[in-house]
């Protein structure tokens, strides 16, 4: 039915089939991964197209192929749309989708400026290997940064009970979905207490949790333990140069200037 992007907490930009709902596996499927401009080039699926898809991993569903044969064509014999092109610009932030050397994603370059990216570094910064914030689910993280109460995972620590429940009312009133309780004066504010403590609850944690957390690319749950324990403490890994990072064992030249970037 249409082709569109998902810009994920990296910045990759993975292109998407939406389609007719159909069965695979026992699981009612309308979306499908594209993964990336080389598969999309290869497969040359168009709008209209009939399309294979699996389940990859008996997960995600993907698009294999496509039967050509079915493929819409206008009155002269030619495809009636025209060959889909992975857009040069972020959907999102409007910034530049760029792929780099060697890379077959291409990433939109805004960082945390682009709403999307924060998003899912957000959900990602309080998920529960990370941070570990309970509550903080991607509904609210979605508001947050849609009001722009959050721009940086700093500015999750200087929110208040009266920021998230202001937070809530402004969604449920987008949503026409404001509760009658609410709609009598009487506004709950327990669950808006115990996010806020959790989120402070999540200030005492280890330092390889918090480098998991921030999403520097290609630091996993492995690599930030690495560094933790290389370097101790947060400040001398914010102030040690690509040279320094490359002594740390397991980091090559491409992760630490990635590293050295992010700090940067």
């Amino acid at each position: 039915e249409s082709i569109e992007v998902n810009v994920g907490r990296t910045g990759a930009v993975t292109p998407w089939v939406l389609m007719t709902p159909v069965q695979v596996g026992g699981v009612t499927v309308t979306r499908a991964t594209l993964h990336n401009a080389d598969q999309v080039a290869r497969l040359d699926v168009r709008v209209g197209d009939t399309i294979i898809v699996r389940r990859a991993g008996d997960v995600i569903p993907e698009v294999v192929r496509v039967i050509e044969d079915k493929r819409p064509l206008d009155a002269k014999g030619h495809p009636k749309h025209a060959a889909y092109q992975l857009p040069t610009e972020c959907p999102v932030c409007g910034s530049a989708a760029e792929r780099e050397e060697g890379e077959v994603v291409a990433r939109c370059t805004g960082g945390l400026f682009c709403p999307a990216q924060r998003v899912q570094a957000l959900f990602h910064f309080a998920s529960r290997r990370a941070m570990d914030i309970e509550g903080l689910g991607e509904r609210f993280i979605a508001a947050l940064v849609e009001f722009d109460m959050v721009r940086s995972v700093a500015d999750l620590y200087r929110l208040s009970v009266d920021d998230f429940v202001s937070m809530k009312q402004r969604a449920d009133e987008l949503a026409d979905a404001v509760p009658e309780t609410v709609k009598a004066g009487k506004v709950a504010t327990k669950w808006a207490e115990n996010l806020v403590a959790a989120i402070d609850a999540s200030r005492s944690t280890t330092l390889e949790r918090v480098l998991y957390a921030l999403g520097i690319r290609d630091v996993g749950e492995s690599t930030a333990r690495t560094l933790a324990r290389h370097f101790g403490s947060l400040d001398p890994l914010m102030n040690a140069d690509e040279e320094t990072l490359r002594q740390v064992p397991d980091i090559g030249p491409i992760g630490a200037a990635r590293i050295a970037h992010f700090f940067a």
